[in-house]
C-alpha cells in the first residue's frame, strides 16, 4: 500500500522540476511532462516539431536539473557510426585501444536525428535497447541511467532519411512540440536576451537561456524512489486488459480490413503494451493518485502509439494522421 506522504513527495519533486524548467522554457507542458516521464521510465523520447520551439533547450534544461552527464550529437549526412559509438585506435606505444564516442553519457541529445543515414541509425539500436555498445569484439556498458532524446524536423525532407521502424519502436514516446499560445509567445519575446548580450535574435524560446541558472532537483536517490513508487501504483486487471486491447486493436488482420483498419498497414508491437503500462503508472503518480484509470490510458496512448503504427496509402490520401487513427481506435475499444 502506497503511503500518501510518498505520493506527496513524488508530486513535490515533479512540480519542482516543472518550475525549474519553466525558468527557461515557456509553456510546452506536454513536452516537459513527457521528458519527465521518460526520465522515470528509463525510456527514450522522439521530439518532433518545427525549428525554434525549444526542443534542444528543453533537453539541455532536463540534463541540468538532474545533474547528469550530457552529450549532444549533431546528426549530419556525413556522420559515421564510429562518430557516435567510438572506435579502436592504434597507438605505437600501447597498441590498440578503445576511444569511446559521445554515446557514453547519461543523456544523449540526438539533434536532427533524421539527417543521418541508415548505418548511423543502426549504430544506436544496441545502445537504445541493450544499454551497451560493442566496439571490436568487446561490449561496453553505458552509464546508468541512459536516455536518448532525439529531435527531428517534420517539414524538411531534402537531405533527410526516414527512421527505420525498428528504431522508432525503441522510443518510449513520440512528443509533438507545437507552437506556443499568443500569451506564451508574448512572454518569450519580453524575456528574450537583450541586444547588449550578443545573443542571437533567433535563439530558441526561453528566458535568456544563457543567463538563467537551474538548480539540480533529481538525483539518483530521488529517481530510484520515484521509480519504486511508480512500480507500486495499482493497475486493476481490467485496466491491464484494456491496455492490451488497445494495442492489439492497432493490428489489422485479413478479416478486419474495413472501417478504421483500412488506414493502418502495420500495428504496434508488444513493446507498445509495456510502454503504455509503464507510462500510465507514471502519469498517475504525477497526479498524486495510487491507481490507474481508463482516462490515464487514453492520455498516454497517443504519445506511446503514434510512432508505432504504419499508416496506409489510403490514410495519406485522405489526410489522416496517426493521432486521428488512434483516436478512432480508442473510440472502438470498450472501456472497462
Amino acid at each position: 500500500m502506497i503511503q500518501k506522504e510518498d505520493l506527496d513527495r513524488c508530486s513535490a519533486l515533479i512540480n519542482k522540476c516543472r518550475s525549474e524548467m519553466a525558468k527557461r522554457v515557456v509553456g510546452q507542458k506536454e513536452m516537459i511532462d513527457g521528458l519527465l516521464t521518460s526520465l522515470v521510465a528509463g525510456g527514450h523520447i522522439l521530439l518532433e516539431g518545427v525549428p525554434g520551439l525549444a526542443k534542444t533547450l528543453a533537453v539541455k534544461s532536463l540534463a541540468e536539473i538532474t545533474a547528469l552527464d550530457f552529450k549532444r550529437i549533431q546528426f549530419t549526412p556525413d556522420l559515421l557510426p564510429a562518430d557516435v559509438t567510438g572506435t579502436m585506435i592504434w597507438e605505437p606505444s600501447a597498441g590498440f585501444s578503445v576511444r569511446r564516442g559521445p554515446v557514453f553519457a547519461n543523456i544523449i541529445l540526438a539533434d536532427e536525428i533524421n539527417r543521418a543515414p541508415a548505418k548511423v541509425q543502426a549504430a544506436l539500436f544496441e545502445a537504445m535497447e541493450e544499454k551497451q555498445v560493442t566496439i571490436g569484439e568487446t561490449s561496453y556498458p553505458l552509464p546508468d541511467p541512459f536516455f536518448v532524446l532525439a529531435t527531428e524536423n517534420p517539414i524538411e525532407h531534402e537531405g533527410t532519411y526516414s527512421l527505420p521502424e525498428a528504431e522508432l519502436d525503441r522510443f518510449l514516446m513520440k512528443l509533438l512540440v507545437v507552437y506556443p499560445q499568443p500569451v506564451e509567445e508574448l512572454d518569450i519575446v519580453k524575456n528574450s536576451p537583450p541586444l547588449s548580450s550578443g545573443s542571437s535574435s533567433g535563439s530558441a524560446p526561453g528566458r535568456a537561456p544563457g543567463r538563467v541558472p537551474l538548480s539540480p532537483v533529481i538525483n539518483m536517490e530521488n529517481l530510484t524512489f520515484m521509480r519504486a513508487i511508480a512500480d507500486s501504483i495499482h493497475i486493476d486487471e481490467g485496466i491491464s486488459k484494456y491496455i492490451v486491447s488497445i494495442v492489439t486493436a492497432t493490428r489489422p488482420t485479413a478479416k478486419s480490413k474495413d472501417g478504421v483498419y483500412r488506414y493502418v498497414s502495420f500495428g504496434a508491437s508488444p513493446r507498445a503494451s509495456i510502454a503504455l503500462y509503464r507510462c500510465c503508472k507514471i502519469l498517475t503518480m504525477f497526479e498524486g493518485r495510487s491507481f490507474v484509470t481508463p482516462e490515464d490510458v487514453k492520455i498516454a496512448a497517443l504519445p506511446v502509439l503514434r510512432h508505432r503504427i504504419v499508416l496506409s496509402y489510403e490514410a495519406e490520401a485522405e489526410g489522416m494522421d496517426a493521432d486521428a487513427v488512434i483516436g478512432r481506435i480508442l473510440s472502438h475499444v470498450p472501456v472497462p
